[in-house]
C-alpha cells in the first residue's frame, strides 16, 4: 500500500500520522510529543507541554486541544478517553 506520508514534511495545520491513547501519569512521560490531545470526557487535564510548563485546562467533550504535550498528569487529571495526535 502506498503511503501518502511518506514524502511530506509535517506542518501544524497538516495531518498527524498516528492517534494513540494516553493514560495519565505522574511519572512516565508519553513515547512521542504530541502536537494535540482529543478528549472524549469532559472535565479537567493537567499536562506538561513540549517546553516542559505545567498546566491547567478545563476541557469539554469532544474537545481537540492543540499544544504540544509531552506529558498528561495523573493528578489534576478528571476527563477521560485521552488521545495524543503524533508524527512520527
Amino acid at each position: 500500500m502506498k503511503n501518502p506520508f511518506e514524502s511530506r514534511s509535517w506542518t501544524p495545520g497538516g495531518p498527524t500520522t498516528d492517534i494513540v491513547p494516553v493514560t495519565p501519569s505522574d511519572s512516565t512521560e508519553l513515547t512521542n510529543i504530541a502536537v494535540a490531545l482529543y478528549i472524549e470526557d469532559a472535565g479537567t487535564v493537567c499536562i506538561v507541554t513540549a517546553t516542559g510548563e505545567t498546566r491547567t485546562v478545563a476541557v469539554t467533550g469532544y474537545s481537540i486541544l492543540p499544544v504540544g504535550v509531552r506529558q498528561v498528569m495523573a493528578t489534576g487529571t478528571t476527563a477521560s478517553g485521552l488521545h495524543a495526535f503524533t508524527v512520527s
